[in-house]
């Protein structure tokens, strides 16, 4: 039970911070592209990388410090669902170059973000 608690968790905290985040980047970068969802989905990531490699790398941490922060915390705060419809309504709009770059830009940069997250990950003694 312990586990679901935890979970829960960090599961309301990561989707709090991803509901503000969300909309204090769109109020100021606009909202003609889905700029919120593309940070959140970056720095989600990154945040993956790190977590998950500090995690492995060191076994003296408890298994709840997994719970909490990458299956609640940033499951609450990754948006791929969101990011997939934003997509599409870009698309269904015939704004055909910017949702390729929306598409593009996400999976690349979240890609170099993992990696970044790894490398830190692993630098951090």
């Amino acid at each position: 039970m312990t586990k679901y608690l935890i979970v829960a968790f960090g599961g309301a905290v990561g989707s709090m911070l991803r509901f503000w985040a969300g909309g204090y980047v769109s109020s100021r970068m606009g909202t003609r592209f889905p700029y919120g969802t593309f940070v959140i989905n970056i720095t989600a990531s990154f945040l993956i990388g790190l977590i998950m490699t500090l995690l492995a790398e060191r076994a003296h941490w408890s298994p709840n410090w997994r719970y909490l922060l990458v299956v609640g915390f940033l499951g609450g705060y990754s948006t791929f669902s969101s990011f997939e419809y934003e997509s599409f309504r870009v698309f269904e709009d015939g704004e055909f170059l910017i949702t390729a770059m929306n598409i593009v830009f996400s999976v690349a940069l979240g890609f170099v973000s993992v990696w970044l997250g790894v490398i830190a990950g692993r630098t951090i003694t």
